[in-house]
């Protein structure tokens, strides 16, 4: 896939809408919109890295779309986190969004 692709389907699992994404990484809307444009350029290093660090993604998959698969990179999550993780990876999409619903709604009323 693309860096365009990658980037796509990370905001869409982040929850993150465009704006939110341009306030995390201290661009723009608009260069967000542009990453997102089917004619679109890669970005600099340092604002991939910003993108992939808001999203909770690694700059090598937003740039080629290689996920984290060896469980020994997850090592640095608790162990809470790490099933979360894990139990994610295994939903469907819709059932995903819906977690990132419920989780979004816990934090709110914390």
């Amino acid at each position: 896939m693309s860096f365009r692709e990658n980037l796509r389907e990370a905001i869409e699992y982040s929850g993150l809408e465009q704006k939110e994404l341009a306030n995390k990484t201290n661009m723009s809307l608009r260069n967000i919109e542009n990453y997102l444009r089917k004619d679109a350029s890669m970005p600099s290093a340092d604002k991939a890295v910003r993108l992939a660090q808001a999203l909770g993604v690694t700059v090598e998959y937003l740039v080629n779309g290689n996920a984290l698969s060896d469980e020994s990179k997850l090592s640095f999550f608790p162990p809470e986190l790490r099933t979360m993780i894990k139990l994610g990876g295994s939903m469907s999409k819709k059932n995903l969004k819906l977690a990132l619903v419920i989780l979004k709604t816990l934090k709110e009323q914390e």
